[in-house]
């Protein structure tokens, strides 16, 4: 099914897009809700602790906890990836994500709650931080949360914690050097066409594409590469650009990961037949040249990975719809109105800042957390009969 696009209409300057707080609630607020920074959470052990019997120390001095304390659910699997979204906001109305008539939908909190969330789950097992929004550079304060992010260890490993961004790379070249200084390890970025016009007509902002390349181009000069760049492809729409896609992967020397649309958009649109398979995606891609898979770098990880015969380029292929990999999931999310959901198909959210607004000790939001994700899905359920799409969209959930 074809999937026409719409002419490009830029709703409101992608440059300055307001923040949508909501003034009463934030008044309520206490100014700060960071807890002491414990040596523990900071990962770094005082002279007290450096003897402790359930603890070792990394080379570094980092203090490591009994692996038996991690963050697990009831399968067994290990939480070890926190996706964050730090605004509802964006500067794009990306065809298949947004309406284009709604905006954000959902309030920000204050840096510090978010900073406070993350540390808890910091000290819980969590070595991947994944900032998302909406579009996360648009959040003020940003830089300083990835600054403070960047200080805390992880709980089970001597390796430094891994700090990523998904962003749409609208504002990317005016601010890569600054999120590299601050602390950024990665970045991703979302780019549905490589063609400047289809690429326009997707995000409903008139010249876009060359802003989000020279985005591209500025993050791997301030070493945030290899970045990697995120493609939803749907049938009759965008899935033109595949060949051009990995011409770009060579030439940009990036990673590019197609992905598999799924059920997550705003206008609720979405059908089977919009979905552009992963075998399809590897026959069309074999044609420019052969692939030569490439092994996973860790057994969570959600891409097939692939390179060509002559080991330029690099494409990933994340298919969720096709080929669920929902078995060694490690991904837990807080949306940007601090709520926890243990799934991108949760059909409920859990209040996790209403539970810190309420008085919570870290204590008893580790209790809350342990208990939550102890009933984390098993897997998703696209595409069997009665299939529920999710209680909120991709983009208010966080990418």
């Amino acid at each position: 099914m074809a999937l026409p696009l719409p002419p490009i209409l830029q709703r409101e300057d992608p440059e300055d897009v307001p923040e949508v707080l909501s003034a009463s609630r934030l008044a309520a607020l206490p100014p700060e809700a960071a807890p002491p920074r414990a040596a523990a959470w900071l990962g770094r052990a005082s002279s007290a602790e450096a003897g402790r019997e359930d603890g070792s120390l990394a080379p570094d001095g980092a203090l490591l906890r009994p692996d038996t304390l991690r963050l697990r659910d009831g399968h067994h699997r290990a939480m070890t990836d926190l996706r964050l979204s730090v605004t509802d906001r964006c500067n794009y109305r990306c065809v298949y994500c947004r309406t284009g008539s709604e905006g954000a939908q959902f309030t920000e909190l204050p840096i510090a709650h978010y900073l406070r969330m993350l540390r808890i789950f910091v000290s819980l097992g969590v070595e991947k931080v994944r900032l998302t929004g909406g579009e996360p550079l648009l959040r003020h304060g940003l830089l300083d949360l990835i600054r403070e992010v960047a200080r805390l260890r992880p709980a089970f490993s001597s390796a430094p914690l891994d700090i990523a961004i998904t962003s749409n790379g609208h504002l990317l070249a005016g601010m890569a050097e600054d999120l590299k200084r601050a602390g950024l390890s990665r970045i991703t970025v979302s780019m549905d066409a490589v063609d400047p016009e289809i690429f326009s007509r997707i995000t409903r902002i008139p010249n876009s594409f060359e802003r989000v390349r020279d985005g591209i181009r500025a993050a791997q000069r301030a070493g945030l590469g290899p970045v990697k760049v995120n493609c939803v492809l749907l049938r009759g729409f965008n899935d033109s650009q595949i060949e051009a896609f990995a011409e770009f992967s060579r030439r940009e020397q990036v990673i590019v990961r197609f992905i598999e649309f799924m059920p997550l958009e705003e206008g609720r649109t979405w059908s089977p037949d919009t979905v552009v398979p992963m075998r399809e995606i590897i026959s069309r891609l074999n044609a420019v040249r052969p692939l030569v898979a490439l092994p996973p770098n860790h057994a969570s990880e959600t891409a097939r990975r692939f390179t060509f015969d002559d080991g330029v380029g690099e494409i990933g292929i994340i298919a969720p719809v096709s080929e669920p990999f929902c078995g060694e999931c490690s991904r837990v999310r807080i949306t940007s109105d601090g709520k926890l959901r243990t799934c991108l198909f949760s059909q409920s959210d859990h209040d996790l800042i209403g539970l810190m607004l309420r008085g919570g000790t870290d204590d008893e939001i580790v209790n809350w957390i342990r208990r939550i994700v102890g009933h984390k899905e098993a897997r998703h359920h696209i595409g069997e009969p009665g299939f529920l799409k999710p209680s909120r969209s991709m983009v208010h959930i966080g990418g």
